[in-house]
């Protein structure tokens, strides 16, 4: 069964159709640059020309990096603040004429870790963190999903853990691997303290270059790198929308 799955980012909007028995994509992704400002009705104009691009007309499940309840979008860290109290998946479904349902990012990203890539079969709390524009985090206890945990906004040295460690701080500071390592390990540290987990995934736009880091992160749980790679959000996304079919 392919299923629309659908990724918005900071600075990107992807989408590809998804095998979601088999957890891949079926297409090659379709990739359009994140409007500025990316107010609800460019970002949701941007989202109905990927499901043109496809030719879809069945339900999509679509990322969104805040906090999503019941469709609602109640947070806006990497994008336009017009989207608090936006109803996102009735915008989108006007825009698309399809069935949408909304799911925080990093969440899809980890439903689909869980599924099929680096978590599969593990038991215990696992909790997934993206780096990418910001930090974006879902955690998992014997494989059930907390929705909406937003880690990447706890506070390290008196910043948002995101504004010192995600892969957009490491470019716009020009730091090292090292140096930007250093900064993960200080808020894993913080995680382990307060959860205790078994497993830390490493997803989002870094986790293609784990042999560049991951040999310097220090925590005492263990660390391993998304299976999934950038695509675990379309994959997750069309994985939850399954539930419209």
């Amino acid at each position: 069964m392919e299923l629309l799955g659908i990724d918005i980012g900071g600075s990107g909007i992807k989408g590809a159709l998804v095998d979601i028995e088999k957890g891949e994509l079926a297409t090659e992704r379709h990739r359009i640059a994140t409007p500025q400002p990316s107010k609800p009705d460019a970002v949701a104009d941007v989202v109905a020309e990927i499901a043109h691009h496809f030719n879809w007309k069945g339900p999509i499940g679509c990322t969104f990096p805040a906090i999503v309840k019941r469709g609602v979008v109640y947070s806006a860290a990497n994008v336009d603040d017009d989207w608090i109290g936006t109803d996102g998946e009735k915008l989108l479904g006007e825009k698309t004429g399809c069935r949408v349902l909304l799911i925080n990012d990093a969440d899809a990203a980890g439903i689909a870790e869980m599924e099929f890539g680096a978590g599969r079969w593990q038991q215990g709390t696992v909790i997934v963190l993206t780096f990418g524009t910001g930090i974006g985090s879902a955690i998992f206890s014997n494989g059930v999903l907390v929705p909406n945990t937003e880690f990447g906004h706890m506070e390290v040295r008196r910043k948002d853990a995101e504004h010192r460690a995600s892969d957009k701080a490491r470019q716009d500071q020009n730091l090292s691997w090292k140096k930007w390592a250093k900064r993960v390990n200080e808020f894993l540290a913080r995680m382990e303290q307060l959860f205790s987990p078994d497993l830390f995934i490493i997803g989002g736009g870094v986790s293609k270059k784990h042999y560049e880091y991951l040999h310097y992160f220090e925590a005492q749980t263990e660390i391993v790198p998304a299976q999934l790679l950038n695509e675990a959000g379309i994959i997750g996304a069309a994985m939850a929308a399954k539930k419209q079919v």
